[in-house]
């Protein structure tokens, strides 16, 4: 097995060894790490990487002290004392196997293979490590299958809607364009290897302004802040529509040739006045008309949104409105201009090699943002039968999953078998009934994506793994064995995965090749440079347009014309509840943190100090709330604490508590997400994590 090493390529005792980062982040940096007698000495970008540039952010310039980390999990570890109590003993890998294996044998026997679920995510990016032989471990057995949406998948189903997949405008050509609008993204925090193209785009004479409830660091480094309403921007897309067409801004060409519906956008947009739209996003009619003539002037104008602002009721329709804009104006026509929410589709590796979801039997499907009730009321929406296993890995979902009351409760429970595969003993792990050490990213192959990029990288293992750790790959591999599983396709090494990944004809990935990766470390896709990707149309719809009417909104019930569709939790839906809960909570990670990854790094979470809530002087007022004072957020859901940071910077009516802590490193054991709900997106299935209400009192 190519575990770390392998004949051909045997792991160096000395030298730079070539990687990429793993985490959730739209850079996907290249990285180098320096061996120095078998260990890593030193992390480092690579200079030569057009996005990585030479440098990697303030986390992952401590990826060596956490793969060095005192606390890293080195040997396979059985529960000794009650649930989520975190009590272990170690055990030998065969006992450990066995034990699981016939664990689940028995819940197959007696209750069938769906009441098995996997759970995971984005703990890494890799393809290897993230959707290979877990995948086709629980395709063979007939586990049930998890849908993967606790981040992207109302905005994914936003794009593919309007202009058929995330595509998305060319970071690189950026700095071409004369206007740069950064909405819901806090740049320097989650895309920070972007911001020097929006330097180089302002140094060229673009203006740079950010959309946001929160004056981020990114915004306060831009030439302009405008404060929006947390879950109205397809709203203020609507108004910025609105006084494109009324002031002929339009591309009338670009329209004709390329767009689908636009009598019917016209018809919505003319409902959409700058006085209704400031009524409903709180910002002012000048700066919505003057927002609106800067876009439709513009020569050139690239947009970046994030998923933020699509963890709402209508976080779908608010990405596939705003995705409407370029195609309106005609900004597609250059490279750079348009919009990016992802370049992820793009990249056309082979997933159905890897997954094999064609040995899977029909099975139900769980919405993992539903974890709570899958754990607890299996019979009360997910369907099927009870959960009775519970596998996770690459996330922690004690500490992310929404709605963490219920999730607590359903991972206590005493017929519930759960076994994580983990680098620390998180939260989640403190409720396993076993816990495998998994390899983190300098002890294992991979090859990755990039959704903020167009290149392609493959990870080497640069040490050999600590302790009796195996990657995600191996350990499913012996997984299956000890679970009598014989197909061939689980004798696939790490090298031949990649191979199996890389097998694709599509034109994109013409010249993505494993030699080519193992020579450089990263291949850009073939695609054009400047890649102006709807220049000439060629959406990925149905029509081959941007579909301003979508039939197939239409079909599934939903309305096929942009429009503003307001969280569940705001005064137009549901005024009785926000005038009990008048606060908005918004729980993006901290700039320390990426999601609940790199919080148990001693420097890291100094650097964050404590779980803080950032409010309004106003509100902080009216609730005696002092600048550094204790205070408690609260709803019906559960509530946590935090120190109050009283500052100008976010909206009134909205409060900020910068995420994601462990639970079981704050004094109070809770975090944001024991307030947020298990609510679906209208589309794509996706969380909700900012529709939230809150009161904040101090304490």
């Amino acid at each position: 097995m190519a575990l770390a090493g392998s004949a051909d390529f045997p792991l160096p005792t000395t030298g730079r060894v070539r990687g990429a980062c793993p985490h959730d982040c739209p850079d996907t940096c290249a990285m180098i790490t320096t061996v120095e007698d078998g260990r890593a000495v030193r992390i480092e970008g690579d200079a030569d990487h057009p996005i990585t540039q030479g440098f990697l952010c303030a986390k992952v310039n401590r990826y060596l002290e956490r793969t060095y980390h005192r606390d890293r999990l080195q040997h396979p570890l059985r529960r000794v004392g009650p649930k989520g109590s975190g009590r272990f003993e170690r055990v030998s890998w065969d006992e450990a196997l066995a034990d699981i294996a016939a664990r689940l044998r028995g819940v197959i026997d007696q209750h069938g293979a769906e009441a098995i679920l996997p759970y995971s995510y984005a703990g890494t990016m890799g393809y290897l490590q993230g959707e290979s032989m877990d995948r086709r471990f629980f395709h063979t057995l007939g586990a049930s299958k998890l849908d993967r949406t606790i981040c992207s998948t109302a905005g994914g189903m936003g794009m593919r809607m309007t202009v058929g997949g995330n595509i998305g405008a060319d970071a690189e050509s950026v700095p071409d364009c004369d206007l740069v609008i950064l909405w819901g993204t806090n740049t320097l925090t989650s895309n920070p290897h972007f911001w020097p193209f929006v330097l180089r785009a302002r140094e060229n004479g673009a203006q740079v302004l950010c959309i946001d409830p929160i004056r981020t660091r990114t915004a306060r480094q831009c030439d302009e802040w405008i404060p929006i309403r947390p879950g109205t921007d397809a709203a203020l897309a609507l108004g910025i529509m609105h006084v494109l067409f009324r002031d002929g801004l339009e591309d009338g060409d670009f329209i004709e040739r390329y767009t689908l519906g636009v009598e019917h956008l016209r018809a919505r947009v003319a409902e959409w006045t700058p006085e209704r739209t400031s009524d409903t996003t709180g910002i002012p009619t000048d700066t919505i008309e003057s927002l609106a003539r800067r876009y439709g002037s513009a020569r050139s104008a690239f947009m970046r949104v994030n998923y933020g602002l699509q963890r709402h009721a209508g976080g779908g329709m608010a990405v596939r409105t705003i995705a409407c804009l370029p195609a309106v104006t005609g900004h597609w026509r250059h490279a750079g201009g348009g919009v990016q929410l992802s370049t992820s589709l793009n990249f056309r590796f082979n997933t159905a090699a890897l997954h094999r979801a064609d040995v899977s039997p029909e099975v139900r499907t769980v919405n993992m943002i539903r974890l709570g009730d899958a754990l607890t009321l299996p019979d009360a929406g997910v369907g099927g039968p009870a959960v009775h296993a519970l596998v996770v890995y690459n996330s922690n979902p004690a500490a992310v999953a929404p709605d963490l009351a219920a999730v607590r409760r359903g991972l206590g429970r005493e017929d519930l078998f759960t076994v994580v595969l983990e680098h620390f003993q998180t939260d989640t792990a403190d409720w396993a009934d076993y816990v495998l050490p998994a390899t983190t990213q300098l002890e294992h192959w991979d090859v990755h994506l990039a959704y903020g990029h167009l290149y392609a990288t493959l990870n080497r293992p640069a040490i050999a793994p600590m302790g009796e750790a195996l990657p995600n790959t191996e350990i499913f591999r012996r997984l299956a064995k000890a679970m009598g599983l014989a197909h061939d396709y689980f004798d696939d090494d790490d090298l031949t995965l990649i191979r199996q990944a890389l097998d694709t004809n599509h034109v994109r990935m013409q010249g993505v090749t494993l030699d080519a990766l193992l020579e450089r470390g990263w291949v850009r896709l073939n695609v054009p440079k400047p890649y102006a990707p709807f220049a000439h149309g060629d959406f990925l719809t149905p029509s081959g347009k941007c579909e301003f009417f979508s039939e197939r909104l239409a079909q599934l019930g939903l309305d096929p014309v942009p429009t503003y569709t307001p969280p569940y939790e705001s005064r137009e839906r549901d005024p009785d509840l926000v005038a009990r809960w008048p606060l908005t909570l918004i729980s993006s990670p901290a700039h320390q943190f990426l999601n609940s990854t790199f919080v148990n790094l001693e420097p890291l979470r100094r650097g964050a100090g404590r779980p803080e809530c950032i409010i309004h002087p106003d509100d902080a007022a009216a609730r005696g709330i002092r600048n550094a004072g204790d205070v408690e957020i609260r709803n019906d859901r559960g509530a946590f604490r935090a120190m109050a940071r009283v500052e100008d910077g976010i909206k009134p009516g909205v409060v900020w508590a910068p995420s994601v802590w462990w639970t079981k490193l704050v004094p109070d054991g809770r975090n944001a997400n024991d307030t947020t709900s298990q609510r679906e997106t209208d589309l794509g299935g996706g969380a909700t994590f900012y529709d939230n209400q809150v009161e904040v009192s101090p304490i």
